[in-house]
């Protein structure tokens, strides 16, 4: 038996199963995938509050708000520009794939991609109350994208790499189906210089779910090895141990023993990357769905 396939497998249904609770939840005022939002609503949430301002809010249908499981805004980020195509990888609700559709114009194009039925059907339902028609959501996994190569100028991404068992392919996916001077321009959890076993675990089960955040430094080298260059891995958020507190806690941890080995490991990050105009793309899409 495979024991790396079957993990991955693991991996992968509880993403989907958490993500698809959290669709089916969107309405509820839950705030991160990992419980319901604290007393004092998702303002008071260190990961998932003020990450859009008010003109983006009014922007999108509620709906969208309440999925929205991030931990940055790379559609401000990005700096989309008109005409360009986006494709946003694990979309859920559709926020970023609607704002990003509104920056790139009528002459551009928003994908989404997300393999959890419950997000995709709210997706849609987002796309349609929001008017958006050079929107389209995709059904697929980010290890394998149903796109063509070289077919889009920016991907975006809003704290979903981390949840990938198989980050390399990810990356390998995301560098083939970029055009040559494409931009790659997500936020993600990572972490920071070492950090004990248990203490990693519990804080990236705070963070997100079943995150399996990379060193930032890891992060760089894996993007390197796909191909990308101008690597930039831009901290946004860095989570102190008081954050965490009620989460460890609960875990049975002795919060105040373990601020040193907390405090500043665990941040969001703006990760940018650029793939090179001279790329050769050898790779390509086994997915039927990329000829159609």
């Amino acid at each position: 038996m495979d024991h790396t396939k079957t993990a991955n497998a693991d991996i992968k249904e509880m993403v989907r199963e958490k993500y698809g609770q959290a669709a089916l939840r969107a309405g509820a005022g839950g705030s991160s995938c990992c419980g319901a939002a604290p007393a004092g609503g998702a303002a008071s949430d260190p990961i998932t509050s003020d990450l859009y301002d008010a003109a983006e809010m009014e922007q999108v249908p509620e709906k969208a708000l309440q999925a929205s499981l991030g931990c940055g805004n790379p559609t401000a980020l990005a700096k989309l520009n008109a005409g360009e195509v986006v494709l946003d990888l694990g979309s859920g609700g559709g926020m970023d794939v609607l704002l990003s559709a509104r920056r790139v114009g009528p002459t551009g194009k928003a994908y989404g991609l997300d393999m959890t039925d419950e997000m995709l059907a709210l997706a849609n339902e987002n796309k349609r109350k929001a008017g958006a028609e050079n929107v389209e959501f995709l059904r697929g996994e980010i290890e394998h994208i149903p796109l063509p190569d070289n077919s889009v100028d920016v991907i975006i991404s809003n704290c979903v790499i981390n949840l990938s068992a198989d980050k390399d392919s990810v990356l390998r996916e995301a560098f083939r189906v970029l055009k040559p001077g494409g931009r790659f321009a997500v936020s993600d959890v990572v972490t920071r210089g070492e950090i004990s076993s248990q203490i990693r675990q519990s804080m990236l089960l705070w963070v997100g779910c079943v995150a399996g955040a990379l060193e930032e430094g890891e992060y760089h080298d894996k993007l390197a090895s796909a191909g990308f260059e101008g690597i930039e891995v831009e901290p946004t958020r860095i989570y102190r141990v008081e954050d965490a507190r009620e989460f460890l806690s609960e875990k049975g941890l002795d919060v105040d023993s373990l601020a040193r080995q907390v405090d500043g490991k665990f941040l969001s990050a703006f990760v940018r990357a650029v793939k090179p105009l001279s790329a050769k793309t050898t790779q390509s899409c086994c997915d039927p769905a990329c000829c159609k």
